[in-house]
């Protein structure tokens, strides 16, 4: 495939701490849904990748879980994958959350500072921000070593085409990585368990979401236009099990019946969608099962 002499191209990394809007962000550059996104804190475990192809470049994002500090083997993963992620990139996007900017923020902004790569500072969510309070916060950044400090929100589009042109603009040249149709890397059956899990946080409170997971347990096409695909969700407890369950199982028929709408869109089939519930304590320090959930920094 012959690329133009001036085509850019790189690798982005996109950081910050949990709830930030880092896949929101990435799936509103995409143009896709190729990351989960819910409220609750640490809902991305893996690196996930989408892609961003125009004429004269392609930007590859790699959205990352949280940085957080962890408390688990699973936590462990997490920030592994965080660091594999800034191997060899070319960029960075530092995201923080412009309505509650606390001292963990800050403490990453000035920690990613230090990163010899072209990065940008973006503040995030300024929909719901004050103009004062936005000129405020960009001025206690100003002299945070970033190459452009750029507010905008992911929900809402704004400030994402100034953000693409800063990156583009620093982008190397370099070759067409990916074809122009492709949006990310997952497998489909991770991106399947992945939208089971999400429907899962939409819908729980408390701490159950936070030990759930999703095994695919099979996923077979039956014809041209049907698959049949079963799952298993994993919670530690059993008290959480009887919770996702719900009365004569009317929450994990909402959470099927929600996931199965999701899945039918990616893979233009009609799905049936079996879920079951399983407990595993303490599962989120069993590297067996880690594994199995796809869990695996080698």
């Amino acid at each position: 495939m012959a690329e133009s002499k001036n085509f850019r191209s790189g690798f982005v990394t996109i950081v910050g701490r949990p709830n930030v809007g880092k896949s929101t962000l990435m799936n509103a550059l995409v143009g896709e849904k190729v990351a989960i996104v819910s409220n609750r804190p640490q809902t991305t475990r893996n690196r996930i990748m989408g892609v961003m192809t125009r004429e004269s470049w392609q930007m590859v994002f790699l959205d990352t879980p949280g940085i957080h500090t962890p408390r688990t083997k699973l936590g462990n993963y997490m920030m592994k994958s965080v660091q594999d992620a800034m191997d060899g990139m070319d960029g960075m996007m530092v995201l923080v959350d412009a309505t509650q900017v606390g001292e963990q923020d800050r403490a990453i902004v000035k920690d990613m500072s230090t990163r010899k790569v072209p990065k940008v500072l973006l503040l995030n969510k300024i929909d719901l921000l004050a103009p004062e309070k936005l000129l405020s916060l960009i001025a206690s950044f100003a002299d945070s070593g970033y190459d452009a400090i750029i507010p905008i929100s992911a929900k809402t589009g704004d400030g994402l085409d100034v953000l693409t042109q800063t990156m583009v603009a620093k982008l190397p040249e370099g070759p067409k990585y990916f074809p122009d149709d492709m949006m990310t890397d997952q497998p489909e059956r991770l991106i399947c368990a992945e939208m089971i899990r999400e429907k899962a946080l939409l819908h729980l409170r408390d701490e159950v979401p936070h030990g759930i997971g999703v095994e695919m347990m099979a996923m077979n096409k039956e014809n041209d236009d049907f698959m049949e695909i079963h799952a298993t969700i994993y919670c530690e407890r059993d008290a959480h099990k009887g919770i996702i369950i719900g009365k004569r199982g009317s929450m994990l028929q909402l959470i099927g019946s929600e996931a199965r709408k999701d899945i039918e869109a990616l893979l233009g089939l009609h799905v049936n969608l079996k879920l079951w519930v399983k407990v595993r304590p303490d599962w989120r320090n069993r590297m067996d099962d880690l594994r199995n959930l796809g869990y695996d920094n080698k």
